[in-house]
């Protein structure tokens, strides 16, 4: 077993883990002296302990105390290089495009020319009364950096979070939940449980019910050479086809190869000419969708698609959305020769009827029903696929009718997951406002506007109104439903008021990783002192070479007016930036930082500051990126030496872009100025600056997020369907949910699962 993969998911659930046994702590053991060091080092890091887990490190050893140490410090970024362009870049440079501009002229005609400068090791001549070169690390005409900083501040926060104890029983709970989420893993899900596949045996009682989920089971048992067991996750063939393009893409949805050539095509693009590389980029992922199988997964697909559960004509079916790559999927595979061989009629069956195309599908004769205007026929249909009812259900009210299309739907509503009644109740308030931008993000990450359904013309305010409200009181009737037919002997609950402020997480997928602690997209985080600082860090394991990530701050001002900080402008209201590096170092990567001034931003009257990172480069945001905000009560160094700005113990939300990332462009955060409140979300966008981030499309994503149900709100409505008396005090609940409980989301979840 390997605890140091066990630490790193632990520390995100805001724990330690420890290979012991709860019985055998003793609670009035005394701290011996690695211990303590232990916990210093730990404080230095922004962390502090339970005294459960106080008293379970007595238990270990020292040599053990250091390997989570050095887990925690990999974590943190802490032996990373966080010197940024400019020394002491809370005093401004003073440089300006002046300054830019006759230093171009002089790298043109050098010194030839009379100029007169220092030449610096990446080769540009820096003349003399531009930039003043005793303040920068790196040269500030090309953002080349040459020094690196070889140490970060520590200790400098104001509040500490409490790691609490994690032993395998813990670590298996938290596989369980993963495996049994009813919602889709975010990105730190996802990594956590492919994580603890590799240290877990899969269970046999395992209730996967995800299918994005059941991939990564597949792929695990796939490597174990165990293909066969895969075989129940497997019920149709849309699910085959799903774990073939994940095999092949890596991506859990199936996105289709011409979307991923234009994605790459934009993913590639640089505004100067020179540097665009999307006609080179767009040919290499064709060759990279090129399929080739060798005998041994051809006869392992052959052998699913023959177990398949289902007739050949619903099979035929499954498969017709997708006909183009069951096509190519077919020839690679080389069914038609399986579908020959004894043993394999099933599969010879479904390949004759795909072929002949001799069945029809559900959604044509569904589509075919309401063009014909048929309301009675369209909605026997649509009972007969609850799914898919719950998706069309908004724009059948608009066509059919509110008591009409109701009625028809909750006979089947309790047949729908828990997830899809919350989205519905969710998303309707958007969708049923004429006026209100909705978001649409599909797969590859990209956020588009969506325009309003045009029937929305047809009706009044009052009516709208009163199909969100029939949408409400049809979810609300079912959950509690629900809740009330769940078996409990409890007859109290505590309900922790920070829950009211986070918001359910229902079909919120995300690119990023959550390494120093989880929190669903939505969630607030108070401003304690008068500074907000935003870091990038970026470039970790790499060698050097031109790699340009930006940071970046919108603040929105009175009168519609917008102040930005990014390398186009490095001072402004409120706002300071430490300088646009262009290039990493070698190995140990480079950061940027922007300071925020809550003080300044107030009496500027800001409402709210826009946080946002991009990769000016060619191609995606660079995997391993770190980003996120600092705050405390006290004040926080930045070094005049080496403009180091860094301090672990700060912290207040990081996260990392994973592998696989399709997005130029992340907006990570937003400060509410008059509520000095950070929210965080994550919006990607296809830009080379942070002016690709729409304004109105990150309005839009804040009204969904505060438009969600939260999880206080979720329980009251458990609460008040089992007859709960609400305490508080956790210690005297029959059932607490904490804040610490929500630090799960996948057991979040479990509230939807029933």
């Amino acid at each position: 077993m390997n605890n140091k993969t066990l630490t790193n998911v632990a520390l995100r659930y805001r724990a330690v883990f420890l290979d012991i046994n709860r019985k055998d702590i003793n609670m009035r053991s005394e701290a011996s002296v690695p211990v303590m060091a232990f916990t210093r080092r730990l404080k230095e890091n922004g962390f502090c302990v339970s005294e459960q887990l106080l008293h379970a490190l007595n238990a270990v050893s020292a040599d053990q105390l250091a390997e989570i140490t050095g887990c925690i410090n990999d974590v943190m970024g802490v032996k990373l290089n966080w010197a940024p362009l400019v020394k002491g870049w809370n005093v401004p440079t003073g440089e300006s495009l002046a300054d830019h501009l006759v230093t171009w002229i002089a790298n043109i005609f050098g010194k030839e020319a009379g100029f007169k400068g220092t030449t610096l090791p990446c080769g540009h001549l820096i003349p003399e009364g531009t930039f003043p070169l005793e303040r920068y690390n790196g040269c500030p005409y090309c953002g080349t950096p040459f020094e690196t900083a070889d140490f970060v501040y520590k200790g400098q926060a104001s509040k500490l979070k409490e790691l609490r104890l994690f032993t395998i029983e813990d670590m298996q709970r938290v596989f369980q939940s993963l495996l049994s989420s009813s919602t889709p893993l975010d990105g730190t899900q996802k990594d956590s449980l492919e994580l603890l596949l590799s240290e877990f045996p899969l269970p046999d009682n395992a209730n996967i019910t995800m299918k994005e989920t059941a991939m990564l089971v597949i792929k695990q048992l796939v490597e174990q050479d165990k293909a066969e067991e895969a075989t129940k996750l497997l019920k149709t063939p849309t699910d085959i086809l799903r774990y073939l393009w994940y095999e092949k893409t890596g991506y859990v949805q199936i996105i289709e190869p011409k979307t991923l050539v234009a994605h790459a095509r934009k993913l590639y693009y640089h505004m100067w000419g020179p540097l665009d590389k999307g006609v080179d980029a767009a040919k290499d992922m064709k060759k990279k969708l090129m399929l080739k199988y060798n005998r041994k997964a051809c006869l392992r697909v052959a052998k699913w698609l023959n177990a398949i559960p289902i007739t050949a004509k619903q099979a035929a079916e499954n498969m017709n959305p997708k006909r183009g790559m069951w096509v190519r999927m077919i020839r690679a595979l080389r069914l038609g020769e399986y579908s020959r061989k004894d043993g394999f009629g099933h599969l010879a069956e479904i390949l004759d009827v795909f072929y002949k195309q001799d069945y029809s599908t559900w959604q044509g004769r569904v589509d075919k029903a309401r063009s014909a205007n048929d309301a009675e026929k369209t909605l026997a249909l649509l009972r007969e696929r609850p799914g898919l009812f719950s998706r069309c259900l908004f724009a059948s009210m608009l066509r059919f009718g509110t008591d009409k299309v109701i009625a028809a739907f909750g006979e089947v509503a309790d047949k729908l997951p828990a997830r899809l009644l919350l989205s519905l109740g969710n998303a309707a308030e958007a969708y049923f406002d004429p006026k209100a931008t909705r978001l649409a993000r599909p797969i590859t990450g990209v956020t588009h506007k969506i325009e309003p359904n045009k029937l929305l013309a047809l009706y009044d305010g009052e009516t709208l109104n009163s199909m969100v409200e029939a949408v409400n009181s049809l979810y609300k009737a079912s959950m509690a439903r629900r809740f009330a037919a769940q078996k409990t002997e409890a007859k109290t609950i505590y309900i922790d008021p920070a829950l009211y402020n986070i918001p359910v997480s229902v079909g919120d997928r995300s690119a990023t990783i959550q390494d120093a602690s989880c929190a669903l997209m939505g969630t607030r985080f108070h401003v304690e002192g008068d500074a907000v600082r935003l870091f990038l860090q970026w470039g970790k394991g790499l060698h050097a070479q031109h790699l340009d990530m930006d940071l970046s701050a919108r603040i929105a001002l009175p009168d519609g007016k917008i102040a930005e900080c990014a390398y186009y402008s490095l001072t402004c209201v409120g706002a300071k930036h430490s300088g646009d590096i262009r290039s990493i170092p070698e190995m140990v990567g480079t950061a940027e930082y922007i300071e925020l001034s809550m003080p300044e931003l107030e009496k500027a009257g800001a409402t709210y500051v826009t946080f946002t990172c991009n990769a000016y480069s060619t191609g995606a945001l660079s995997p391993n990126l770190v980003v996120g905000w600092m705050d405390s009560a006290y004040p926080m160094k930045i070094s005049e030496k080496k403009g180091v700005a860094y301090d672990p113990s700060c912290v207040q939300h990081m996260v990392r872009i994973s592998e696989g990332n399709l997005s130029k462009g992340l907006v990570f955060g937003v400060l509410d100025v008059a509520k000095r409140e950070i929210i965080w979300l994550e919006m990607p966008f296809m830009s080379q600056t942070m002016r690709g981030a729409d304004s109105a499309s990150i309005e839009a994503l804040l009204r969904k997020l505060e438009a969600k149900l939260s999880v206080g709100q979720l329980l009251d409505m458990k609460a008040k369907a089992q007859h709960l008396a609400l305490v508080e005090n956790a210690d005297e609940a029959d059932e607490a949910y904490t804040y610490e409980w929500a630090l799960n989301p996948a057991e979040v979840t479990h509230l939807l699962y029933m």
